[in-house]
């Protein structure tokens, strides 16, 4: 039986060795390990690759020192390794060590005593690596940690599944909810648009890996309750691969994103002013070549309606009797002089061309609504020019709470829409074309007096008028407003211009 027993002791420890030392050169970092005496008793295929001395010629070598260390570096590194057996736990140490041509490399060392059953040292072990790879080890870390907690960015790995898997600090404040509550949710429970844009940029970077450029994605997050919902975010992707794997195995993706809604929303209404600005100017040289005035007016509301509005409409304020030019009710002697906004009771003239200007119009907000006679147009079906249509005197049959009542009688302009599901037969409840969704309705200010309403109207490819564009049709509308008001002074043979005290 004891020879049976000493062959399987034998086996065990032969198991043993096998496994250790497989281990050892598995390791990524190098390991030399000496015995009390200083003897080297292991060297791993890691510490091969660095020093290029061969475990055999390393193992069975008493210290360091005429091979692998300086003489003058022999004293230092050999104290280390004996306080590093009498200390407990982990000593960390530079060393300058030798390799087999010659060169002296710098590594950093972590040193530790190896005990034995009874606990007495019975030597010391020494992983090492190259400083410069453990720097990189711990700048990459640092880097980690400094975007997951720090970073003015927001970071967001995403898994395989399209599934946040860490979010930094900044990330979890843009998205509106905490970080660990992004974590393993579909990215369509963020976002209620933009989510499929976003999702195809992460399957491309998967597959393709991470695009040459920066993107700008506009999303709009399930829990935003702002005036504008709509962000847009600079994106940038990179795909994360397994460093441990033989063979690039893709871990995900890095998200990288800034708000940057406020300057995209700069920089276009900064576009949007200089378009506005220069159809105003091509207006104006259009107009000042055109001999009839009525002919400028619907110059001026084609060149509005470029990138502005489908359909345009301008109605004039007409009055059943006619009156001298200059003549001013009592009334309406200190309305002739206000034009500012919000009045109560705005006086005004107002006539279609080629027809003599009637009482002031005031007296028809004081005892009864105006009289809006439609004058231009633009073409309800096919685009085109305006149109001046036929001057009728027939009003149009308004409701009394109409927008475009409410503008005359506040002498600025008014917004209305239908809302988001608009019922059917809006657009024809207010004698407006057919589609139509928004309306921006403009009061024709010319000379101290209201002639008219200019209204503009949106079907629904576009989004509904906003204060800019309230500004934008009140610049146009006083230049049509100008426009009508002296068509209607060259049909009274070139009366001179009204002058308010």
């Amino acid at each position: 039986m004891a020879p049976a027993r000493r062959a399987t002791e034998q086996t065990d420890d032969s198991g043993d060795s096998g496994l250790l030392a497989a281990l050892l050169d598995g390791m990524d970092a190098a390991l030399a390990a000496f015995a009390a005496d200083g003897t080297v008793t292991h060297w791993n295929h890691e510490a091969e690759r660095i020093l290029g001395w061969t475990t055999a010629e390393a193992v069975g070598r008493t210290g360091l020192t005429g091979w692998a260390v300086r003489k003058e570096d022999a004293n230092g590194i050999e104290a280390a390794l004996a306080a590093a057996m009498r200390s407990p736990g982990r000593q960390v140490h530079e060393f300058a060590l030798l390799t087999k041509d010659g060169r002296r490399v710098l590594l950093r060392t972590q040193s530790s005593a190896v005990r034995g059953p009874g606990g007495r040292v019975v030597g010391v072990y020494c992983a090492f690596s190259e400083v410069h790879t453990q720097l990189d080890l711990e700048r990459s870390v640092a880097l980690a940690e400094a975007l997951f907690e720090d970073a003015s960015w927001g970071v967001v790995l995403i898994d395989a599944d399209l599934r946040p898997a860490v979010v930094n600090a900044h990330a979890g404040r843009i998205l509106g909810v905490g970080r660990t509550a992004l974590l393993g949710r579909p990215l369509g429970e963020l976002l209620a648009q933009g989510v499929e844009e976003l999702e195809c940029a992460l399957q491309h970077v998967l597959a393709e890996g991470a695009p040459p450029a920066t993107a700008e994605l506009w999303v709009t997050l399930r829990s935003e309750g702002a005036e504008f919902p709509r962000r847009c975010w600079r994106s940038g992707f990179v795909r994360l691969a397994s460093p441990l794997a033989e063979e690039p195995v893709p871990l995900g993706v890095a998200w990288l994103f800034q708000d940057v809604t406020d300057t995209k929303r700069a920089e276009q209404e900064g576009s949007l002013l200089r378009f506005r600005a220069r159809q105003l100017h091509r207006a104006g040289r259009a107009a000042a070549e055109c001999p009839d005035p009525a002919e400028a007016a619907a110059v001026h509301l084609d060149f509005a309606l470029a990138g502005f509005a489908d359909h345009g409409l301008v109605d004039l304020a007409t009055t059943p009797l006619p009156a001298p030019y200059g003549a001013v009710a009592e009334d309406d002697a200190y309305d002739a002089c206000d034009v500012g906004d919000g009045a109560a009771a705005p006086g005004g003239t107002g006539m279609p061309p080629g027809s003599a200007p009637g009482a002031d119009a005031g007296h028809g907000t004081r005892h009864g609504r105006p009289r809006l006679v439609r004058t231009l147009a633009s073409p309800a079906g096919a685009p085109g020019p305006a149109e001046r249509l036929p001057a009728t005197g027939i009003p149009v049959p308004y409701a009394p709470r109409h927008p475009v009542f409410q503008a005359y009688e506040r002498r600025g302009s008014v917004r209305t829409g239908a809302g988001p599901a608009a019922p059917e037969g809006w657009a024809a409840a207010r004698h407006w074309p057919d589609g139509t969704v928004h309306g921006l309705c403009v009061a024709l200010r010319s000379r101290g007096r209201t002639l008219g309403v200019a209204t503009f109207l949106r079907t629904p490819a576009r989004r509904p008028f906003d204060r800019a564009d309230a500004d934008y049709a009140e610049e146009v509308a006083a230049r049509i407003a100008a426009a009508l008001d002296l068509a209607g002074a060259a049909a009274l043979g070139g009366a001179p211009s009204a002058h308010c005290r």
